[in-house]
């Protein structure tokens, strides 16, 4: 059984930062790419950021020069550094991560900006 535990959101004012991790733990043998989606309220889930095990990322033209993702694959985590963020950057932040050909989600964190 795999397990993401999500940490590192809270309430901040535009502008500001946040860092959310997300810890992999349980039956992973090898992880290929972990995600960073978020999902406010009455709108879809999108996905936010990426990165394979290669460190490859892939960032949202929304967040693009504000967030970066970084992992480390020897603890199983990754993480989201979130600079200069906007109100519309507020919304319940899911780490996502696949391995051996299945997915895995975090519980979510919430992200909340405002002044």
């Amino acid at each position: 059984q795999v397990q993401l535990v999500e940490s590192g959101g809270g309430l901040v004012q535009p502008g500001g930062s946040l860092r959310l991790s997300c810890a992999a733990s349980g039956s992973i043998f090898s992880i290929n790419v972990m995600r960073w989606y978020r999902q406010a309220p009455g709108k879809e889930r999108e996905l936010v950021a990426s990165i394979t095990s290669g460190g490859s990322t892939y960032y949202a033209d929304s967040v693009k020069g504000r967030f970066t993702i970084s992992r480390d694959n020897a603890k199983s985590t990754v993480n989201l550094q979130m600079n200069s963020l906007k109100p519309e950057d507020a919304a319940v932040y899911y780490c996502n991560i696949d391995s051996m050909g299945y997915f895995y989600w975090g519980q979510g964190t919430q992200v909340t900006v405002s002044s």
